[in-house]
């Protein structure tokens, strides 16, 4: 079988700007909508007008629609000016004929926001040197050919802003096509210096400006990360005597941080950490009684002991939890802390604000649901009764934070609130703190999980955890390398506290291995929850959570032992992120490329990031070739578009697996054994040809 074609057009991969001009004269009406060269279908763009976003570092691909009328060559270009007000010009390419698209990829490097504009010009000596080199074969108009071409070259050499070498060039080649000799004509029309000339500086009689349009670049965290989320409370929880649990604290808790960051993960994501209300308060498993030692779950939020800007008596003190933070930075840690808004029936603001909540006709309070799921411990917020007041507390809550330390802030259900105040709270707070990152857990609708996105949460849950085939993943990881990554970054979270898939539940310790390798290859932010590395894939009957949840008692887990044993992933997840670390091509969201094999439980895809981009001078490929059927083995023939990574059909080059350091020579069709219980996945460099 033949390749199958790449999912992903390829456009010019060169950050090399062509020298800066004024924008000129343009060729336009203001009567009239269309500019003289058409430019339409710019991206990156947004649903509903927002500003596409990247991060630092990021590659962008731009992209425009423009055309002219007749066989005359046109030239389009990007203007690009950074938050620091530096401009630069950049041609762009024309992609497959008849299409009418050209495109440049380009990295940008500078945190705030900048502004890009497309224009289109027609091109001159293109057209010119086109027509010429075709006349001329055919013995038509020669001496016409030469005197325009001899007048277009003298046109240009006038221009004052071009080089005096330059322009004495141009008057010299201009002379020679005086006597209308059709060799000469031929050769300069197909000089390839001159063509160069002419492309950094462009001969133009018509130029078209689209408008300029924003990008919002936000900091490398925003877009690349590995998190690992932990419950603080379990974190140095131990037995006591009595068979009852004494909590774990931030200074305990602080203990694991550095386990934590030799698995190479950035994120320590907390779920909340205030007070827990005791009405209605959940015992183990999710039952409806609780016992006295049952610590309830940290999202019945809010206690006499206070609210959302307050602390767990039991985890310490505002000042230990700074210390955590702190702890946290040494590492090379960055804190997540869970905003959750929402109360418990003790929370103080069911007594001082009572209209924040919805009042039932018997004059009860409703609790929070998602049917079948009801949620007694819990009051969720009526955003309409006093929209004011909520909007500024919540702002309050989110600020308070921000001092403590906290730059990152995974929301809660985002979509039970109104779209409106999501994107009037971000604002607000990036508008103060530009680090400020917000990640959606909207398991919801597509139109609203991204809708979220494009409001301004910096990441996103995705669907992600419930694809597991072969065509589901090729399905989503082209849609969110390629549909939607102008404005939603995937957080491939492998398992939440709430979430333990089927997949994960049935398909043994090699379902655990192949999920962590494409979560932490296939996009540049993905994340695990603890207990993972220890495969805890016991779920509670009838449901896809974990039995005995953590989100209801404490989790006493000896992850030293465990590793100590070889019974622990984290050997894996460390060669993964240190895997990640040392490959800029896995740091992109955006280059993802599928592939083909002739077995429908054999995912392949690469990422491939240009030499241009890489800061080492050489270009960084990744293959990935992923068993996803966790009960079997699999033999099959990989067919791969090497073309994407700039190695011709049919030749050969060699690849290396960065977990098991084998090495093998392949070409663009390649046998491969993928043995579930052993090695499922294979993670593989292209080797430099150099």
């Amino acid at each position: 079988m033949a390749a199958r074609a790449n999912t992903r057009t390829p456009v010019l991969r060169s950050p090399a700007q062509i020298p800066l001009r004024p924008l000129g004269a343009l060729s336009e009406s203001e009567d009239l909508r269309t500019t003289r060269i058409p430019l339409v279908n710019g991206s990156p763009r947004v649903p509903g007008g927002f500003a596409p976003k990247a991060f630092v570092g990021e590659v962008v691909p731009f992209s425009v629609v423009s055309f002219r009328e007749g066989h005359d060559i046109i030239g389009v270009q990007l203007r690009l000016t950074a938050p620091n007000g530096e401009e630069s010009l950049h041609r762009m390419q024309a992609l497959a004929d008849g299409t009418d698209r050209w495109a440049v990829e380009l990295a940008v490097d500078l945190q705030g926001t900048w502004t890009f504009a497309f224009e289109a010009f027609s091109d001159d000596f293109a057209t010119w040197a086109h027509a010429a080199a075709l006349k001329v074969a055919a013995g038509v108009d020669l001496p016409v050919m030469a005197a325009l071409g001899a007048e277009l070259l003298l046109r240009a050499a006038a221009e004052k802003d071009r080089p005096a070498a330059q322009r004495r060039l141009l008057k010299a080649t201009a002379e020679s096509l005086a006597d209308g000799d059709g060799d000469v004509t031929l050769a300069v029309s197909t000089d390839a210096s001159l063509a160069q000339i002419f492309h950094d500086r462009p001969l133009t009689t018509l130029r078209s400006a689209g408008k300029a349009q924003p990008l919002l670049v936000e900091r490398v965290a925003a877009g690349v990360g590995a998190w690992y989320e932990f419950f603080p409370r379990s974190e140095g929880a131990k037995r006591l005597k009595d068979g009852s649990i004494k909590s774990g604290t931030f200074r305990t808790a602080a203990k694991r941080l550095p386990g934590v960051a030799a698995m190479g993960f950035d994120v320590i994501y907390l779920v909340p950490i205030h007070p827990i209300g005791t009405t209605n308060r959940k015992g183990r498993n999710n039952t409806l009684t609780a016992g006295p030692e049952d610590p309830g779950s940290p999202y019945a939020i809010g206690a006499a002991a206070g609210g959302h800007d307050a602390i767990h008596p039991d985890l310490g003190t505002p000042a230990d939890f700074r210390a955590f933070v702190r702890a946290a930075r040494a590492e090379g840690l960055e804190i997540a802390l869970d905003l959750a808004l929402q109360a418990s029936p003790d929370h103080p603001w069911v007594a001082e604000h009572p209209e924040w909540f919805t009042t039932l006709p018997d004059g009860t309070i409703a609790y929070a649901e998602n049917p079948p799921k009801k949620y007694q411990d819990i009051y969720p917020l009526n955003f309409d009764n006093d929209p004011e007041g909520i909007y500024q507390e919540m702002l309050r809550i989110v600020m308070h934070w921000v001092g403590q330390g906290v730059k990152i802030f995974r929301v809660d259900n985002p979509h039970t609130k109104p779209l409106q105040f999501w994107e009037w709270l971000i604002a607000t707070v990036n508008a103060t703190d530009p680090d400020v990152i917000f990640l959606a857990e909207a398991f919801t609708r597509p139109a609203v999980m991204q809708a979220l996105a494009a409001v301004g949460f910096q990441q996103s849950y995705s669907y992600f955890t419930w694809r597991n085939t072969k065509s589901e993943l090729e399905e989503f990881l082209s849609a969110v390398a390629h549909d939607t990554s102008d404005f939603m970054r995937p957080n491939l979270f492998v398992n939440t506290h709430d979430i333990l898939t089927e997949y994960l539940q049935y398909g043994g310790r090699a379902a655990y291995k192949i999920r962590a390798c494409i979560a932490a290859t296939a996009a540049p932010v993905y994340g695990v929850y603890a207990g993972y590395e220890l495969f805890e894939n016991v779920a509670r009957p009838g449901s896809e959570e974990n039995i005995d949840n953590e989100k209801y008692e404490y989790k006493l887990r000896d992850w030293e032992g465990a590793e100590a044993a070889g019974d622990s992933l984290a050997p894996l997840l460390r060669r993964l992120n240190g895997i990640r670390r040392e490959h800029p091509a896995l740091r992109q969201l955006r280059n993802l490329s599928t592939h083909w094999s002739d077995d429908d439980a054999v995912l392949v895809y690469s990422k491939h990031l240009d030499a241009a981009f890489t800061g080492t001078g050489r270009p960084d490929t990744i293959i990935v070739v992923a068993n996803v059927d966790p009960h079997s083995v699999r033999e099959t023939t990989v067919h791969l578009d090497t073309t994407v990574w700039g190695v011709p059909l049919g030749e050969s080059f060699e690849v290396e697996d960065l977990v098991t350091g084998a090495v093998w020579t392949w070409a663009d069709h390649n046998y491969v054994r993928l043995d579930s219980f052993s090695e499922p996945v294979h993670i593989l460099k292209v080797r430099d040809r150099a």
